[in-house]
């Protein structure tokens, strides 16, 4: 029997309750359907074990399905339904069917949705991650948001020396943050109040450097940690490009790597797939359909980009394929 944790769709054949959840921060919305009509339609405290209490009272014989959206309320409901031993899915909101110019839309219609999509085997869920990858997961998130605001305070410098007609120091090439276009920027003569601003974003630039150091530090030692995880890092390292800190958020991103059916699943996962809509003859493909995650996405393709820098193997295979596709050809092979 299936590990009910990588259950990602269902057969309605098999249950004779459909249970839909509409999740919230205070309330969650319920819709419990059977095979042939709505049985009832409540709305409980978003507290997993009182909704939990409720069907084990009331339908404890009966074979009941659950399914919710994936939201901003976590995991919590579903890890309370499947530790109790029923089955439910999470589903990505960008793939619940809906009806073209739907105009109505409120926490009961949404929940009877989900219901019904469940009753007529149209869902299919996410694989719900296990609390050691949303332990990491949170890390890899705190890094993100501090690197994320290292490159925002960068941007408001550049703003800054733009308005006040002052040339990015130290690089020919283009505004590069050297060693000595920081230092130059720390005596260059400007207005008091300038000087003031400026050396508040220099600031908060080496702050925010230091905590996002702390937090790597951190990830190492909780990959470290679990001999599995340690483990996947060390074989994830040795593909080129691919350091600890990729490493750690592809793992937190993707989860178990063993549920994958193919290593193909990942380009798609990330968003790295082309985009295709052909019918009959006529074939048309374009650039990466860039679903799923983000950052992940940007520091897989910043560690490629890496790789074949310094692998001429895989530049060779890189450039092979890129003829294929001439566009900006002689910037792409200068840029390598």
């Amino acid at each position: 029997m299936d590990d009910i944790r990588t259950i990602t769709s269902i057969n309605p054949a098999e249950y004779s309750l459909f249970v839909g959840m509409d999740a919230h921060k205070r309330r969650t919305n319920v819709v419990v359907l059977d095979r042939a009509d709505v049985v009832c339609v409540k709305s409980f405290p978003s507290d997993p074990k009182g909704i939990v209490g409720y069907f084990r009272k009331h339908y404890g014989q009966r074979r009941i399905a659950f399914v919710y959206e994936a939201g901003p309320t976590g995991y919590g409901l579903y890890d309370e339904l499947v530790g109790s031993g029923q089955v439910c899915l999470v589903v990505a909101p960008s793939l619940v069917p809906r009806k073209p110019n739907e105009r109505v839309r409120n926490n009961r219609l949404d929940a009877g949705k989900l219901a019904t999509g469940l009753r007529g085997g149209t869902l299919k869920g996410i694989r719900v991650p296990s609390e050691r990858d949303r332990r990491l997961r949170h890390l890899v998130q705190l890094r993100n948001v501090y690197v994320q605001k290292c490159s925002n305070m960068k941007l408001r410098i550049k703003s800054l020396l733009l308005q006040e007609g002052i040339p990015f120091p130290g690089s020919e090439s283009g505004s590069r943050w050297t060693k000595s276009a920081w230092e130059a920027m720390q005596t260059a003569p400007v207005y008091e109040k300038v000087r003031f601003k400026l050396n508040s974003l220099l600031s908060s630039i080496t702050f925010f450097r230091a905590e996002a150091h702390k937090v790597t530090q951190e990830i190492g030692r909780y990959c470290e940690s679990d001999a599995d995880l340690a483990e996947s890092v060390r074989f994830l390292c040795s593909i080129p490009g691919i350091g600890p800190t990729v490493a750690a958020a592809l793992l937190a991103r993707i989860g178990d790597w063993r549920q994958l059916k193919s290593p193909r699943e990942i380009g798609s996962f990330l968003g790295l797939t082309p985009w295709e809509d052909s019918t009959g003859d006529d074939v048309h493909r374009g650039s990466i359909t860039r679903l799923g995650h983000s950052r992940t996405r940007s520091m897989l393709i910043e560690s490629s980009w890496t790789a074949i820098r310094h692998d001429p193997e895989l530049r060779a295979v890189y450039l092979r394929i890129y003829r294929r596709h001439p566009k900006h050809l002689a910037a792409s092979e200068r840029s390598i």
